[in-house]
């Protein structure tokens, strides 16, 4: 009854107080609406305002009809007639831009969105449709900053914003624009989910496994439980770290990013031989631009395991896949302090300081290769 009673409302307004006196059979119209044949209201009512109406109020009815019927071509017709009696209508010009949208005419669409903004500087609705419809990164930033002052707490606009911020960099951001709409829908587990990486790049570890708890007890999730697995890994609970990703393991979820830190937590509990293993298992999962530096982590658990050669082997292996200053250092090293070959740790530590290594980041590197350069070859 209640939807009967508000689809009486509907076509009061928009039928019964039209510009011309016609004669509506509106249960009929009713039944029409209630039993979703809406092709079948259309047809009634073009049957009753003759083709050359001005009645923008019935065109705008008709057209309503024919675009819920999916007869897109008659229903923009209708729209762009209404649209010539009663320019400047928000209504009718958001209409156009829906219809344009479904035919795959998104210049159109756009440009009846930048209309409604033209006439209404504050139509969220509008900034909102229109980010959606820009592909140049900035222009599409500025479009949904704009929706976001408007709205808050909008959901969509929300996400879509902290992912622009986070493809930026621009993390604290991205954290403050979900963190607003979290508030008002503290149940919003699709944004709680878009924040946990946020939250990890912020250090907030006991948010991260906080929130991926509650999360993971609605649904158990892949990357709820890898951003879980990282917070532990900070928070050196490298127990737990395994645990959760051993979990994804165990269900074929595992990825050389969850292998690695396994490898990671096991070094760090110095149970090297479970870290050789899962470094193993990390460079086969996958090959790709950290590969060099897989290699590089299990050749650091051979030497802490005193395997020197097996240790040589891994980082020459990491340097068939990218030319890494960091494994040139390590070679260095390993050939001066542990395989006391001072011709060699020479070269290393040469090839270390060619491959331009940061200044800052690197400046006690730096320093001690050129001493050991000194010592190793005679040079005062």
């Amino acid at each position: 009854m209640k939807i009967r009673f508000l689809l009486l409302i509907i076509l009061y307004h928009s039928i019964h107080l039209t510009a011309q006196t016609a004669k509506i059979d509106t249960e009929k119209l009713l039944e029409y609406y209630e039993t979703q044949r809406y092709g079948d209201a259309a047809q009634y009512l073009q049957s009753i305002y003759p083709e050359d109406s001005r009645d923008s109020k019935a065109l705008t009815q008709i057209g309503y009809c024919h675009m819920m019927a999916g007869k897109l071509p008659e229903a923009e017709k209708s729209y762009l007639k209404a649209n010539s009696i009663q320019p400047d209508h928000l209504p009718i010009l958001f209409s156009l831009a829906h219809i344009n949208s479904k035919r795959g005419n998104i210049a159109n669409a756009k440009s009846y969105l930048q209309q409604i903004i033209h006439l209404d500087s504050l139509n969220f609705s509008a900034y909102k449709q229109l980010a959606a419809y820009e592909d140049a990164p900035e222009a599409r930033l500025s479009l949904l900053k704009k929706a976001n002052t408007l709205n808050t707490k909008d959901p969509d606009v929300a996400y879509d914003l902290a992912t622009a911020y986070k493809d930026l960099k621009q993390y604290q951001r991205a954290y403050n624009v979900l963190e607003t709409a979290i508030a008002s829908d503290t149940e919003n587990f699709t944004l709680q989910q878009a924040q946990l990486p946020l939250s990890n790049q912020l250090g907030k570890y006991r948010e991260v496994i906080e929130v991926g708890e509650k999360l993971v007890k609605n649904h158990t999730d892949a990357n709820v439980m890898n951003e879980m697995g990282q917070a532990y890994f900070h928070l050196q609970e490298y127990r737990k770290c395994i645990t959760v990703y051993q979990a994804l393991e165990e269900l074929g979820m595992q990825n050389e990013g969850t292998l690695y830190y396994i490898a990671l937590s096991y070094r760090e509990l110095k149970d090297y031989d479970k870290a050789a293993i899962y470094a193993q298992k990390t460079i086969d999962e996958a090959i790709s631009e950290h590969t060099s530096l897989y290699y590089s982590t299990l050749a650091g658990i051979y030497e802490a395991k005193n395997q020197f050669n097996e240790a040589l082997t891994a980082y020459k292996r990491g340097l068939t896949f990218k030319a890494n200053y960091g494994i040139y250092y390590r070679l260095g090293l390993l050939y001066d302090l542990s395989l006391k070959q001072p011709k060699n740790a020479i070269v290393y530590y040469h090839l270390y300081l060619k491959n331009k290594p940061e200044q800052e980041k690197e400046k006690e590197q730096i320093t001690y290769a050129k001493t050991r350069i000194a010592v190793l070859t005679g040079v005062k």
